[in-house]
């Protein structure tokens, strides 16, 4: 939800950042990035504008997936140098105007996190009701049909005790239990831990997943087509309704945001959502009392094709309204980078792709080595690590290798006598020769977000569709009451277009788009965008 008049929050009006903390410094030389590597780039992020940087989980964790199976939720894992790194890393980014957002892991913890290891001690044991348990089906197999992210069911056999526990993830990382009241109250403690140690926020993991159907009732498969038998196999055949996007983890989202709004300043609190539709996205924000953000993932899962986006912006705005604030993203972790699903490498692309981010109404989010043009690379099998893939069946790993940046063997993420923990790839240019450049993907990419942060409209202001011919994306952003405006169009498609925009002055432009004298039609080349300031009651 946006704030009242004159109290936009700070990361409405901000630019978020996601940084891999495994991939983005590495301070010490061992070949994995640190917190104190991302503090001795704080003046790159600084200089390019970031107001907010969320940082990949940084707990103590067995590393089954990469941090997203917590052992201890109150701690910072001695690789990332340990609680002290961390105060030290809050410091000098509040020095520099920048917060820093953790990530919170809700759904599971590790099998080897102290609460499971004595829920595995018994059904009696003091624990037991933290985690999902549940006894045989009737053939003696799994309780239900629930299957695993990672492929399989969702539940593991324990032995001892005679019962499945679930895992909507690896077996090593076990449900907890939502409905129980103690599990509520730790996690109440643990955002006040680190609320009370200068995190600005969270990025909640699986936000729309973290309570599940009380009856543990089997869900439903998705219509077939061609009458084929459903493989039981395949997590995206099923309609998630019992594991997935219950109602009542409505009231757990309230009861974080009202802990986060006794702060002052305000903390923020975002959720991944794999949202089913964009209505269902928008009961996430709540009625001011839910999230501030949500991971809008029909946009980011989008083909860049201007009439797509087009259709998922506007749909978007619908859903949300003028209350609920959206967020903006098309790279992560998980689903790899924008220089490589949306842009296919391309640098006309890439700059297209960074000018919608950030221009449109809503919070970006840019995935570190956005703003250089990052592309995935092909992590060769025998180098994975990760145990996921994505729905094209390439590897998490390909979107998550270190961050570039400088020409050097060890590329300024690692000494060069270093072997990084992921290969670097070839063929990527490096933030500092991108800085010098002024035609490079990296001063565009400042560009776009200097001009968000001078001018108010683009920072708060509302946002209404332009008519526009196919392949472009065409809207206008103002204060309202006839105040000053801007307009902005972006052809994403591989021929030149012609679309009609006010006169104005143009306050930024790709190549090819004239800037000078224009009439009111202007010309875009593949993939060019401009934005045009049009004067009071324009």
């Amino acid at each position: 939800m946006t704030a009242p008049p004159g109290e936009h929050a700070w990361w409405d009006e901000g630019v978020l950042y996601q940084v891999y903390v495994r991939s983005f410094r590495d301070a010490d030389a061992d070949g994995v990035g640190d917190l104190d590597g991302v503090r001795e780039r704080l003046d790159h992020l600084a200089w390019l504008g970031v107001d907010g940087i969320w940082l990949s989980p940084i707990h103590p964790s067995p590393n089954a997936d990469w941090g997203y199976d917590v052992a201890d939720y109150r701690d910072v894992t001695e690789g990332y140098g340990g609680l002290a790194a961390f105060d030290r890393l809050v410091a000098d980014a509040r020095s520099r105007g920048i917060r820093v957002i953790l990530d919170l892991v809700p759904n599971h913890t590790s099998d080897r996190h102290p609460w499971f290891l004595d829920a595995r001690t018994g059904r009696d044991a003091a624990h037991r009701d933290w985690y999902v348990w549940a006894d045989p089906g009737p053939d003696g197999g799994p309780p239900n049909n629930w299957l695993s992210v990672f492929g399989g069911s969702a539940w593991e056999f324990d032995e001892r005790s005679g019962q499945y526990y679930l895992h909507q993830f690896l077996r090593q990382q076990p449900d907890l239990n939502w409905w129980n009241d103690e599990v509520r109250d730790a996690f109440d403690a643990i955002l006040r831990f680190w609320f009370e140690r200068g995190a600005a926020g969270f990025r909640i993991d699986v936000a729309h997943a973290i309570i599940k159907d009380r009856e543990l009732r089997d869900d439903p498969f998705l219509p077939v087509e061609d009458g084929k038998i459903p493989d039981p196999r395949a997590f995206a055949q099923e309609a998630e309704i019992y594991s997935h996007h219950r109602p009542e983890v409505h009231r757990v989202l309230r009861r974080w945001r009202s802990i986060a709004d006794a702060y002052d300043p305000r903390r923020v609190l975002i959720g991944e959502t794999w949202a089913r539709d964009l209505p269902d996205l928008a009961r996430y924000y709540g009625d001011g009392e839910g999230l501030n953000l949500a991971f809008n993932f029909a946009f980011a899962t989008a083909p860049f094709d201007g009439e797509a986006l087009t259709t998922v912006i506007g749909a978007t705005e619908r859903a949300l309204g003028d209350e609920a604030w959206p967020l903006w993203t098309a790279s992560n972790h998980d689903i790899g980078r924008l220089a490589s699903r949306w842009a296919e490498g391309d640098d006309a692309r890439i700059r297209c792709a960074l000018f919608l981010l950030v221009l449109l109404r809503g919070t970006p989010v840019l995935y570190y080595g956005d703003e250089i043009g990052l592309c995935d690379v092909a992590v060769p099998p025998s180098q994975r690590l990760d145990p996921g893939t994505r729905q094209d069946g390439s590897g998490r790993d390909d979107g998550r290798t270190p961050m570039i940046w400088t020409s050097s063997r060890g590329h300024g993420f690692t000494a060069d006598d270093v072997e990084p923990w992921l290969p670097f790839g070839s063929g990527h240019r490096a933030v500092d020769v991108q800085r010098d450049d002024p035609d490079s993907i990296l001063s565009w990419c400042r560009a776009v977000i200097a001009l968000r942060r001078s001018r108010e409209e683009l920072r708060r202001g509302g946002q209404s569709p332009l008519d526009a011919p196919p392949g472009v994306v065409a809207w206008r952003r103002d204060l309202g009451g006839g105040l000053r405006s801007i307009v902005a169009a972006a052809n994403v498609a591989a021929t030149e277009a012609r679309v009609t925009l006010a006169r104005g002055p143009v306050l930024l432009a790709t190549d090819g788009v004239d800037t000078g004298a224009r009439d009111e039609v202007v010309a875009l080349p593949p993939w060019g965008c401009v934005a045009v300031e049009l004067p009071a009651d324009g």
